[in-house]
């Protein structure tokens, strides 16, 4: 190469690598890498090792209806594609490796699908090679540029262990997107409020709950990328737990403190250290916070305690005015049944669940208690 042509080698690998990071770029990369081989149309495609399946992962300079083509009849056509099932891969192979050029320009593979795009020859290059699938990258030779060389053949050659790199480079990243944002999701299905802190007591992540936590600003508020206490008794406990002092951060302790919201609420706050290791960035996630308003009336999967105890509708009704009302003569007034009617399902209560007296219940039915946040259209498993 020359010195422009490394420079531009160096650049085009740079560009490779990006579009593993965004994969916006990757149309791009691949028309730098055609032109760079000297291509006028490329293609990245597996096929199953059984021969059954083609799937067409990025392309350039072809139109949609030859990628159909491709697919439909072409691909049982082509002379290189199922070579490198057999080759290693990196091992780029042109038409004359197979047979001679002027055969090849009279195979309905070359008349019908590549002559038709102005091309006149094609190479091919294995990018991966699986038990199940091998990767390749195709190019097509435009007529003008004559058949394929070997200067074609070697920056192939080159460009293919870097293509490969970067495809399974995006792959992890896309895994890895994924996971956090499934995560995500299942944080924001939680009745919870949590709180991702950093280093410096920076907030990195809140899930559904805490923004709205933070929206009220009862009990805390966010400025700017901090959480800021709504009063002193608040802000000594949060700093109790976090321990953040002027930029440093040691392990938070675990325990769980009673702090009250500015609307007499009660919420429990429980914060640890997530483990870490000191080398990596102070802006990752280093501790997370759990903040839980203190309630009486926990969101309780009523039809998993009926199905436990084999309640009927009425006794399950008279069991959640327990938790909710507690007395008898209320529960009758709130239900608009007889005192001794609740009675009489509270004797079968006590007989189903093994309880002794109403405390007990209220203990059952908060172990059914669950997690995850009242939904909005009011189904949410609750009585």
């Amino acid at each position: 190469m020359t010195i422009g042509q490394a420079n531009r080698f160096s650049s085009l690998i740079g560009e490779i690598y990006d579009a593993a990071i965004d994969p916006a770029l990757r149309s791009g990369a691949l028309e730098q890498i055609s032109q760079f081989v000297g291509g006028c149309a490329a293609m990245i495609l597996s096929r199953d090792s059984a021969r059954l399946s083609i799937e067409i992962h990025q392309h350039f300079g072809t139109d949609a209806r030859f990628r159909q083509l491709y697919r439909d009849r072409y691909v049982e056509l082509d002379p290189l594609l199922d070579r490198h099932l057999t080759l290693a891969p990196e091992r780029t192979i042109g038409v004359t490796d197979i047979m001679s050029h002027a055969d090849f320009i009279e195979t309905s593979f070359h008349r019908e699908w590549v002559e038709p795009q102005g091309a006149i020859d094609i190479a091919t290059v294995g990018l991966e090679k699986t038990a199940v699938r091998t990767t390749i990258l195709q190019v097509l030779r435009h007529r003008s540029r004559g058949t394929v060389d070997e200067a074609m053949r070697e920056r192939m050659r080159l460009l293919a262990p870097h293509i490969q790199r970067s495809q399974l480079m995006g792959r992890q990243i896309r895994a890895r997107s994924h996971t956090v944002d499934d995560l995500a999701d299942v944080l924001d299905g939680l009745n919870m409020a949590i709180c991702l802190l950093d280093a410096d007591g920076r907030v990195v992540h809140a899930n559904a709950a805490c923004r709205q936590l933070f929206a009220d600003a009862n009990l805390f508020a966010m400025v700017g990328d901090r959480i800021v206490a709504r009063n002193t008794q608040v802000d000594k406990i949060f700093r109790g737990l976090c321990e953040f002092d002027h930029g440093t951060h040691s392990a938070a302790r675990r325990q769980i403190e009673l702090a009250t919201s500015a609307d007499g609420q009660h919420h429990l706050l429980h914060a640890f250290p997530l483990k870490r290791d000191r080398s990596l960035p102070r802006d990752i996630a280093a501790t997370v916070l759990f903040v839980q308003r203190a309630s009486m009336l926990p969101l309780l999967a009523a039809d998993a305690i009926a199905a436990a105890f084999r309640l009927t509708p009425s006794e399950l009704r008279v069991l959640m005015a327990i938790v909710e009302i507690g007395g008898v003569p209320d529960i009758a007034a709130k239900l608009g049944i007889a005192e001794t009617t609740v009675k009489t399902h509270l004797g079968r209560l006590f007989e189903k669940t093994g309880a002794g007296r109403q405390a007990d219940l209220v203990k059952v039915a908060a172990g059914f208690a669950v997690p995850f946040a009242r939904r909005t259209n009011g189904d949410d498993g609750a009585a």
